[in-house]
């Protein structure tokens, strides 16, 4: 499961703009990414990436997302941080793991968190029920 996510996955249909974190799974209604980013689902469990180099988070995130499917959990929030303590202060878990969560059936869209959620530090997931 692990080695099936790969850190160069971008397809064309991510809803990126600029730096805020955004994508909707094709096929699945935008009334859904509006509904996440207000805050319409309550987020049921959380993980912090913070202090793990690339591997040791893919890792996390993947077992994370299966226990999380096995709990029924739909609403997750990941806390990647903002890349200030990384080499030259690039978020770099932030990129990866927008990739890790497209390739990731489970993963209907996610959104950046809101400001006391976490802001441009952490993505809300929502998962398929």
């Amino acid at each position: 499961m692990v080695d099936s996510l790969s850190d160069h996955y971008y397809p064309a249909h991510e809803l990126e703009s600029g730096e805020e974190l955004l994508y909707l799974r094709d096929g699945q209604s935008p009334v859904i990414l509006s509904k996440l980013r207000r805050g319409h689902w309550v987020v049921q469990a959380s993980i912090d990436l913070h202090g793990l180099i690339a591997d040791e988070a893919r890792v996390y995130v993947a077992d994370f997302i299966a226990s999380c499917k096995k709990r029924n959990i739909r609403c997750v929030r990941i806390v990647h941080g903002k890349g200030l303590g990384s080499r030259n202060r690039e978020p770099v878990l932030k990129h990866k793991l927008r990739s890790w969560l497209m390739q990731k059936d489970e993963v209907l869209a996610y959104a950046q968190a809101k400001p006391n959620d976490g802001g441009g530090g952490a993505v809300i997931v929502l998962l398929k029920a």
